[in-house]
């Protein structure tokens, strides 16, 4: 029996980590690989909403529906798997998007991180950092970042 890789592939809500997965798919994916699908949620609208501060049951109900939204994205994760035929698992972990991807990779025993690349103006990089960019310089192991060749077009 061939030992395959475990793989790290950071999943976001955008087409780009789609993209990514796709690359991945076609280019890279082995048959006995075991991918993780890592998803680090973010609560927008209980971050944008003007009512944050004043109602707690607003807060309640936000986080309910962001919740909601999440496991709903989650569940995506999983049939997206599934529909690949590929072995592994989706996983949900809180925090800073690029320290938890590093970190999980880590405790998967990772040989590869899979994510994709926003972009981002060197400008808007440099004053926010990027995800891409922490992990690449944080990471101990080979870490592919994957550009969809439309939106990079300069």
């Amino acid at each position: 029996m061939t030992e395959g890789r475990n793989v790290v592939i950071a999943m976001d809500e955008s087409h780009h980590s789609d993209d990514a997965f796709e690359f991945f798919m076609k280019n890279v994916y082995k048959a006995h690989d075991h991918v993780v699908l890592l998803y680090v949620p973010e609560y927008h609208t209980v971050i944008q909403s003007p009512m944050v501060m004043t109602d707690v049951s607003v807060v309640t109900d936000l986080l309910h529906d962001e919740e909601k939204r999440i496991k709903g994205f989650l569940e995506q994760l999983g049939q997206k798997l599934k529909a690949a035929g590929i072995g592994g698992k989706v996983k949900s972990v809180g925090g800073n998007p690029g320290e938890v991807v590093v970190k999980v990779s880590v405790e998967e025993k990772a040989n590869l991180i899979v994510l994709g690349s926003r972009g981002m103006g060197t400008i808007r990089r440099t004053l926010l950092g990027s995800v891409s960019d922490y992990v690449m310089h944080h990471s101990h192991i080979p870490v592919l970042v994957c550009k969809h060749p439309d939106v990079h077009k300069h």
